[in-house]
């Protein structure tokens, strides 16, 4: 139960909700935490360790900035329309809520004394600068939310314990190289909202990463980056400006097993281009230009899910998703969505979802011109 509560509180912030202490939580306990995976951010398979046990004895401290609340090592200053970062923060601080404030800066002593920090929420403030060792002091920090600030480019000296890193609805335009640097524990990106365009990435920016999940939605990319982790398990490019997959964009995203390409204005997607992602489960091309479904679907023994509504299908072929014979697809699909494209569905022969679970995991019609 306990552990249930703590997933809560996390997901909660990671929303840039206000902070709700709805249990009496000490962070540093649980580290379920360490697994938390959630539908936009699964940090899965994170590398970093449990922590260390001088930390694990909870300690009851008096010190608290002026209104605050504070509970365990759970210090929450949001909505107090906060200048800065308060002081008479608790050296045993596990988690720092600071979210919807209005600090503008970060300087070099705000976290002072904060070495057992291990999640910091910064979410929806004004922050514009932050000096290049106001993150020194955070040796053990994991999660930084950082989202829905007026920052310009990545915040420089990173702690090289991060784990994940939310950073979306911003103002960068540039990701240059070295800026992840020493970030080995880092598993989760999250940079969308923010004007990056395709040339907005240094070649080798990424250089280093063993990231699991990224996501750069609502952007301006107009093609798929060529040089992002290979290791990379969920990427995530909807709401950009993505016209075409040609055949070697998704030459180094083997290990993916979910693709977000939604909203975004694809009109053709190169044959042979889909047969770099063996281990695909899910496939999202919706609100796109497609004419056609796309081809090699069939050979994707691992695919389950399919997102096509809200395109220019006009014709659906007996064997677009389905292999010709038996035995040869792994696993069954159970979710394949066709609505709103203007394809006759009477057309269509049931022998097309022989390889469906049933025929609700189907959507079709509601096409309007």
């Amino acid at each position: 139960m306990c552990v249930l509560w703590l997933l809560a509180a996390l997901l909660a912030i990671g929303q840039a909700l206000p902070f709700e202490q709805k249990g009496f939580w000490d962070f540093a306990l649980d580290d379920g935490l360490l697994l938390m995976n959630d539908e936009e951010a699964s940090g899965a398979d994170t590398t970093s360790g449990v922590p260390d046990q001088d930390a694990l004895t909870p300690t009851f401290s008096a010190m608290c900035p002026f209104g605050c609340h504070c509970h365990l090592r759970v210090v929450q200053c949001s909505d107090l329309g906060l200048k800065t970062v308060p002081k008479e923060v608790s050296p045993d601080t596990t988690l720092l809520d600071l979210q919807n404030n209005d600090i503008t800066e970060l300087r070099k002593d705000d976290f002072k004394g904060l070495q057992h920090l291990y999640a910091l929420v910064l979410v929806n403030n004004k922050i514009t600068k932050i000096h290049e060792k106001a993150f020194s002091p955070l040796r053990k920090l994991q999660k930084l939310y950082i989202s829905k600030n007026h920052l310009v480019e990545i915040p420089p000296n990173l702690p090289s314990s991060l784990v994940e890193l939310r950073i979306h609805d911003n103002r960068i335009r540039k990701v240059p190289k070295g800026v992840f640097s020493g970030l080995r524990n880092m598993n989760c990106i999250e940079m969308g909202g923010n004007p990056l365009e395709n040339s907005g990435f240094e070649p080798g920016a990424f250089d280093g990463l063993k990231l699991n999940y990224l996501r750069i939605s609502e952007a301006k990319l107009t093609g798929i980056p060529k040089d992002l982790p290979e290791t990379l398990n969920e990427l995530h490019l909807d709401h950009n400006k993505i016209q075409a997959i040609e055949l070697e964009d998704l030459l180094r995203y083997s290990k993916l097993y979910r693709l977000g390409l939604g909203h975004n204005q694809i009109r053709m997607i190169e044959n042979g281009s889909l047969s770099f992602l063996p281990t695909l489960r899910e496939l999202h091309l919706d609100n796109n230009k497609l004419s056609r479904v796309p081809a090699g679907l069939p050979d994707l023994k691992l695919l389950q899910v399919v997102y096509l509504h809200s395109n220019n299908i006009t014709k659906v072929g007996v064997n677009d998703f389905c292999p010709v014979g038996f035995g040869v697809k792994r696993a069954y699909y159970n979710g394949i969505s066709l609505f709103n494209n203007p394809v006759p569905y009477w057309e269509v022969q049931p022998a097309t979802f022989r390889c469906v679970t049933d025929r609700l995991a189907i959507q079709f019609g509601n096409y309007k011109k």
